[in-house]
């Protein structure tokens, strides 16, 4: 039998590593979400409310909500209840940015934390697998360019682009916390839900 061992590094990152994926989805490293939301430079990415399906159909159009796939009721009622549990926990106001599909925006605003303002790096690559990397790209510099003791940042985007971020798939109206390290890069803290 052969021993292999193991650096000081490699096993720290096998530590962190199994510390987040052990994470409760309602959890950010093991704090209260309240108290990590509202500390300086905060990034919650948060995946638009239910619109029910998958992509969008044949004919879509960026500007015409028409052509989209779009929040159904339950959809607009989760999004109101994500702004509600926000407020509830001291987020009365947060820097809101979105992807360009409706379905975003209407989460954003229904969220209902700050002005919202059209951010092309968070529209989904989905069906646009050819966008995938200048997307992440373009949002890996907005965030570089963010300062890290800034207010909270709310990105209301897609799965894909959460997924191509953070490395965690969450569901609709679901979000993950990042965290902005003042040299360019983040961490993910953890996912988070708003139903606890």
């Amino acid at each position: 039998m052969m021993l292999v061992r193991k650096s000081p590094a490699c096993m720290h990152g096998l530590v962190l590593t199994l510390m987040v994926l052990l994470l409760p989805a309602g959890s950010v490293a093991g704090d209260r979400p309240a108290a990590q939301l509202t500390e300086g430079g905060r990034v919650l990415m948060i995946r638009h409310a239910l619109a029910p399906g998958r992509g969008d159909p044949p004919g879509f159009a960026i500007g015409d909500c028409a052509t989209q796939r779009n929040l159904n009721d339950r959809g607009r009622d989760q999004a109101q209840s994500i702004g509600e549990w926000l407020r509830g926990r001291g987020v009365t106001s947060a820097r809101v940015y979105s992807s360009q599909w409706c379905r975003c925006l209407e989460t954003a605003e229904l969220i209902g934390v700050g002005p919202v303002t059209e951010l092309p790096a968070l529209n989904s690559f989905f069906q646009r697998p050819e966008d995938r990397e200048p997307n992440l790209a373009a949002l890996r510099t907005f965030l570089a360019n963010q300062p890290a003791d800034g207010k909270l940042i709310v990105l209301v985007t897609h799965f894909v682009t959460i997924s191509g971020i953070a490395g965690k798939g969450v569901s609709s109206g679901e979000g993950v916390v990042l965290q902005l390290d003042g040299e360019g890069g983040f961490g993910v803290m953890g996912r988070i839900g708003f139903d606890s």
